[in-house]
């Protein structure tokens, strides 16, 4: 992946979902590598939907989205899927860890379905990658065990574990926090900021949760970002 001083750099974009009705416009949006960036707007402002644009899931019907060093909207779907894969790591809200498989096996996924993913572990081998990252995360009693035994803290860390493996270059987070109190929430920050640390990754962290927004690099405002579109 080229180096870049800028991890995220959207330009003149206008999204919409019906593409004769644009809902979202961005001017000028620039994350820089390495950054922890705080991103905050009520529910319903289109947090997410800047997110699937950041990502590729989202195309844009104008515009430029430089991700990582490379240019989203000259991709295509399948291409942008595997870039979103190999260099971004993501925590939904809702997890959406794989409920039939276990600990190790959801941890690991990223690195069996991309090869710059497992190049990337710092473990010799992929086991031992996800057994070194559950264990900074205190879940080693719970290798084995499906997700679908464990509290929603653990299945939070167990998040934490599978976007981070393999040192992808983004990290995103899209209102991970929601569902916890504040104690839990103080905790998983800690962790969240630990794992980025150690892979060298830059973060977004979007929430609604103005509380955290200082333990950020920068701290910036949708409605900063983000217009209606005339």
């Amino acid at each position: 992946m080229t180096s870049t001083p800028e991890a995220i750099h959207l330009r003149n974009v206008v999204f919409g979902y019906n593409p004769r009705v644009p809902i979202l416009c961005v001017d000028d949006f620039v994350v820089p590598s390495g950054k922890r960036i705080f991103l905050y707007g009520p529910s319903g402002s289109g947090k997410t939907t800047l997110l699937g644009l950041i990502t590729g899931i989202l195309e844009p019907q104008r515009g430029s989205c430089a991700v990582l060093g490379v240019e989203m909207t000259t991709l295509s779907a399948s291409v942008r899927d595997r870039h979103r894969g190999a260099e971004m790591g993501y925590i939904f809200q809702s997890f959406n860890l794989i409920p039939y498989l276990t600990v190790r096996q959801n941890v690991a996924l990223p690195c069996h379905v991309h090869k710059r993913r497992r190049k990337h572990i710092v473990a010799p081998t992929v086991d031992e990658e996800v057994e070194r990252l559950v264990r900074r995360l205190g879940l080693e009693t719970h290798l084995d065990h499906g997700v679908k035994q464990l509290s929603t803290g653990q299945q939070q860390r167990v998040a934490i574990a599978r976007a981070v493996i393999g040192r992808p270059s983004l990290v995103i987070a899209d209102e991970p926090t929601s569902a916890l109190d504040t104690d839990r929430r103080h905790a998983f920050m800690e962790l969240l900021f630990e794992v980025c640390d150690e892979a060298g990754a830059t973060l977004v962290f979007v929430s609604h949760d103005r509380s955290l927004m200082e333990h950020f690099d920068e701290q910036v405002a949708l409605s900063d970002v983000t217009r209606v579109c005339a």
